[in-house]
C-alpha cells in the first residue's frame, strides 16, 4: 500500500480531539497518508452519531481513528457499535471513563488508548463560557504535549500505518495511558523535569475527579460553582508545571524532538542544532 487513507471521526470533545490528526502530519508534507475528518461538533447524542459516522466511510479509509469522551455514553457507544461491524481497523481515543468499557472494546475488536489525564471540563452554565472552554482545552493540550502523552499517541498510530503500508500484521493498541507511562518514557533526560511532568499529569487526573463531582453529583450551586472553578485553576497550574518540565530540558539542550519524514518514518533528535535522523531501530521492531 503506497498511501494510507486515515479517517478521523470525532464525537464531542476531549483535549486530544482538536489536535489528533495534526499530530500525524505536523509539517503538512507527508506523502504516505491522506486524512479526512468528520465530526459531530460538541454534540454526543445517538442521532448526531448516526447521521455523521457513515460519512467517514465514503472516504474508503484503511483505518479509522475515533476520538470521544466517555465511550460508554449512548452516542459514543453507537459509534463503537458501527465501527465494530465495519471491515476497517479502528482505534478509540478516549478519557478515563473509557476504562469502564475496556473489555467491551476488546470484544468489539477495537484498539484503544484511554488517556487518564484528559479530564472532563467544568460544564456548568454559571461558569463555563466559550472563552473558558478554549482556555481549559488549550491548557490540557499543553500538558499532554509537554509530558509526552501525545508522542505516545501518534507513535501508536504510526505503527499501525507502517504495518498497513508494508502488509505486516496489525497489532491493535490496548493502552491505558497513566503516570507510569510518563515515568517509563524516554522523553526526559533530567529527572526533575520528569518528576514535574508526572506531577502535571497527576493534577489533570484530579481535575476529572473534581469536575465529576461539580458537574454531576453536587446540586447546590453555592458548592458546585467553586468546585468547577477550582478544577480549572488546577488545570492552569498543571500547564505551568508541564511547561517548566519542558523548559528544563531546553536549558540542558536535551529536548527530544521526533518529526515525521516525508515517507512517514519517525525521525529523532535531542540537540537543537542537529538534524533529525530516522529511528531505524523503531521500525525493525514492527513486524
Amino acid at each position: 500500500m503506497d498511501k494510507v487513507k486515515v479517517g478521523v471521526f470525532k464525537c464531542g470533545n476531549i483535549g486530544t480531539a482538536p489536535i489528533l490528526e495534526l499530530l500525524l502530519d505536523e509539517l503538512a508534507d507527508r506523502k504516505d497518508i491522506t486524512v479526512r475528518t468528520v465530526t459531530t461538533g460538541s454534540k454526543m447524542d445517538v442521532e448526531a452519531v448516526e447521521e455523521a459516522i457513515e460519512k467517514i466511510f465514503q472516504f474508503a479509509p484503511n483505518i479509522v481513528l475515533f476520538v470521544s469522551p466517555n465511550t460508554s455514553a449512548p452516542g459514543p457507544a453507537k459509534a463503537r457499535e458501527v465501527l465494530s461491524k465495519k471491515k476497517v481497523p479502528a482505534v478509540v481515543f478516549t478519557d478515563g471513563p473509557g476504562k469502564r468499557v475496556k473489555n467491551e472494546m476488546d470484544e468489539q475488536g477495537l484498539g484503544y488508548a484511554i488517556i487518564m489525564g484528559d479530564p472532563l471540563i467544568g460544564a456548568r452554565k454559571e461558569f463555563l463560557d466559550p472563552i473558558e472552554m478554549a482556555i481549559f482545552n488549550s491548557n490540557v493540550i499543553k500538558v499532554l504535549a509537554c509530558t509526552g502523552v501525545f508522542r505516545l499517541v501518534f507513535q501508536e498510530v504510526d505503527k499501525l500505518m507502517y504495518a498497513l503500508k508494508t502488509g505486516s500484521s496489525l497489532s491493535m493498541p490496548k493502552l491505558v495511558i497513566d503516570t507510569d507511562d510518563i515515568r517509563d518514557s524516554q522523553n526526559f533526560k533530567n529527572p526533575y523535569a520528569k518528576a514535574k511532568a508526572m506531577a502535571a499529569y497527576e493534577m489533570l487526573k484530579k481535575v476529572a475527579e473534581i469536575n465529576v463531582k461539580g458537574c454531576f453529583i453536587e446540586k447546590d450551586k453555592e458548592k458546585y460553582i467553586p468546585l468547577v472553578a477550582c478544577a480549572h485553576e488546577i488545570v492552569q497550574a498543571s500547564a505551568n508545571l508541564a511547561e517548566e518540565a519542558r523548559e528544563m530540558e531546553k536549558y540542558s539542550d536535551t529536548l527530544l524532538r521526533t518529526p515525521h519524514a516525508k515517507d512517514g518514518r519517525l525521525k529523532i533528535k535531542d540537540k537543537l542544532m542537529l538534524s533529525p535522523t530516522v529511528k531505524e531501530e523503531y521500525y525493525s521492531k514492527v513486524d
